[in-house]
């Protein structure tokens, strides 16, 4: 359901993707990961339409993003930085989006009890902690009830009980028949929930496969990571380097 092609992409004459290409399925969790600059924030932003393409496809539901006629309907995304304006409280932040989207306004109140912020709810958001932001931002996601998860480091300031929690929802969405692309640098949590791995360095895919045939022969999906990471995408050591990304 999201189907990334031969994508390119370049800033300031600086090659930040070079012909990136990989699946993330239907009924499972695709864990996506890399180091910082990598590409993999850069890839998620050319997914969402937030940033042009020079080459390739970016592909969700077999359409470009902004061809989706409901978007919010079919995707949901939480990107690490993104959120609410910090004067409104998270109830007017998700009844905003829910208006704006044509949602019925029912579903505010569900996502809010869904992720555990309904006592917040009518707080500004400029009081939320790291963690109740990250909530916020999965409750905008859910709002309207989307086959496909688009989610960049949703983990990031939650406490051991919003981690196992939000392990469980992934899950639980990718059982469902939904579609998961998850990245984050918590290799060891992400072992945890991923079904599929892709892993991007320099601006290439270096693997894309299973979590079992990544971690085949290692210790840990870190010691797999890191091997992968720094090979080529023949197996060999790199020989080119993309410009920075994020």
């Amino acid at each position: 359901m999201i189907v990334i092609d031969s994508l390119s992409k370049s800033y300031r004459g600086r090659e930040i993707l070079h012909q990136v290409s990989f699946r993330a399925r239907p009924g499972r969790v695709t864990g996506f990961v890399g180091r910082n600059g990598a590409g993999k924030s850069t890839t998620l932003r050319c997914l969402l339409g937030l940033d042009h393409l020079d080459g390739g496809r970016a592909l969700v539901l077999d359409r470009p993003y902004a061809r989706l006629r409901h978007p919010l309907r079919h995707v949901g995304a939480v990107l690490d930085g993104a959120g609410a304006a910090p004067s409104r409280t998270g109830y007017a932040h998700l009844r905003w989006v829910a208006a704006g989207a044509g949602l019925p306004r029912r579903r505010v109140n569900e996502v809010l009890e869904a992720v555990g912020l309904t006592q917040a709810a009518r707080r500004p958001v400029s009081t939320y902690s790291l963690g109740m932001g990250q909530r916020l931002g999965l409750a905008t996601a859910l709002l309207g009830d989307p086959q496909v998860l688009v989610l960049d480091e949703p983990v990031n300031g939650l406490d051991p009980e919003g981690i196992r929690w939000i392990r469980d929802l992934l899950r639980a969405r990718a059982a469902a028949g939904g579609t998961v692309l998850l990245s984050s640098h918590l290799l060891g949590e992400l072992a945890e929930v991923a079904d599929d791995v892709v892993v991007i360095a320099d601006g290439q895919v270096r693997f894309s496969g299973t979590l079992e045939s990544a971690r085949a022969g290692y210790a840990t999906f870190e010691d797999a990571f890191f091997h992968l990471a720094d090979q080529g995408p023949d197996g060999a050591p790199p020989a080119r380097q993309a410009g920075a990304a994020s």
